[in-house]
């Protein structure tokens, strides 16, 4: 049912390799100043490429990190990674004025709120700096181009199928969210409520909770929820810290075996809980392969391969080639989905 670029999850995966200890130490990089000298692609210098996650410290965005790097590396420009340690809408702002006060030719950004960045990022632009979001997109007027994991409606449709399998296509769920301001959080929950209503009528969401992409606040909000709603039988958690948290919260509780957890996640977060029964199967796509694309995206803005309009193309390594397409937006691929079966074939 879903596709899946294995190419870089496999040939790198000795190179890559996040797991628990990575959410203690972090990335390499701290909130400092953008990296590269600024000179701009057209000129035939380095082009310098800033990654600004939603947060630093997130297994997550560390592999998406981890891919940018790789990309910027092999086509001999200049990388770097800011941000800040805590996911909230103006945490980016400082970040983003830093780049384009360095004349950093590339930010490449997962918003963590659709319009509040639009002011910094406008400035960044007028200031010949190039904006890729991805991930987590801002509103279009803000960026040039956007790379979109999936589409929102094949991510929605694959927790939702999920889920139903997994509960018998009947009772109660609740979703355990990022923050809830994150752009591409809050469109996927939409699209699983249309797809619940539509396609599953005996399936009720009784409740949306946020963990704000912090281990501990996700772990007591699974905790809550299986407080407040006694009859609970699955949890939704459309974000790597999240589904990880619950999953820890379950594997030791009574309510492992009983309530199914699904969600996005990654096979080294998730593989001690899938293996131990605690889940049964959740999705994602390669966040290594997404970092990687919108790093080269990036260059093509720059270096002017591209404009952002639709139909433009540009190639992105051993991904391929790549078509921009409706909102200036480019797509990796569909969500891939990780069980007891396959978990172990991936190490990201």
């Amino acid at each position: 049912m879903f596709g899946f670029r294995k190419s870089r999850a496999l040939l790198g995966a000795a190179a890559l390799t996040i797991g628990v200890a990575l959410v203690a130490s972090g990335c390499t990089a701290t909130g400092g100043g953008a990296g590269g000298e600024g000179g701009g692609g057209d000129g035939g210098d380095a082009v310098s490429v800033t990654f600004l996650p939603k947060n630093l410290g997130n297994p997550y965005f560390d592999t998406s990190s981890k891919g940018g790097k790789a990309a910027v590396e092999e086509f001999g420009g200049t990388f770097d990674e800011v941000g800040p340690t805590e996911a909230s809408p103006t945490s980016q702002v400082q970040y983003i004025q830093t780049a384009a006060q360095q004349g950093v030719n590339a930010l490449v950004i997962s918003a963590n709120d659709p319009s509040a960045l639009c002011d910094a990022l406008e400035e960044a632009r007028s200031a010949g700096t190039k904006i890729v979001t991805f991930d987590s997109d801002t509103d279009p007027e803000c960026r040039d181009l956007f790379i979109n994991q999936a589409t929102a409606e094949g991510i929605a449709k694959a927790q939702v199928d999920l889920i139903a399998e997994q509960i018998g296509d009947a009772g109660e769920v609740a979703v355990l969210s990022a923050s809830a301001n994150a752009t591409n959080q809050n469109a996927w929950i939409e699209l699983m409520k249309t797809e619940l209503e539509e396609n599953h009528p005996d399936i009720t969401l009784v409740d949306t909770v946020y963990g704000d992409d912090d281990d501990q606040k996700s772990f007591d909000q699974t905790a809550a929820l299986l407080q407040s709603h006694p009859n609970l039988k699955g949890i939704i958690s459309p974000t790597t810290v999240g589904i990880a948290a619950a999953a820890r919260y379950l594997s030791t509780s009574e309510f492992k075996g009983k309530v199914a957890l699904t969600g996005l996640g990654t096979p080294n977060q998730m593989r001690e809980y899938v293996e131990d029964g605690t889940v049964t199967a959740f999705a994602l796509w390669n966040p290594e392969d997404l970092g990687f694309l919108a790093a080269y995206a990036a260059k093509a803005l720059a270096d002017g391969t591209i404009t952002g309009e639709e139909g433009d193309t540009f190639e992105a390594g051993d991904l391929g080639e790549f078509e921009v397409g409706e909102g200036a937006s480019v797509l990796l691929g569909e969500p891939f989905i990780f069980n007891a079966e396959n978990i172990g074939d991936f190490d990201f």
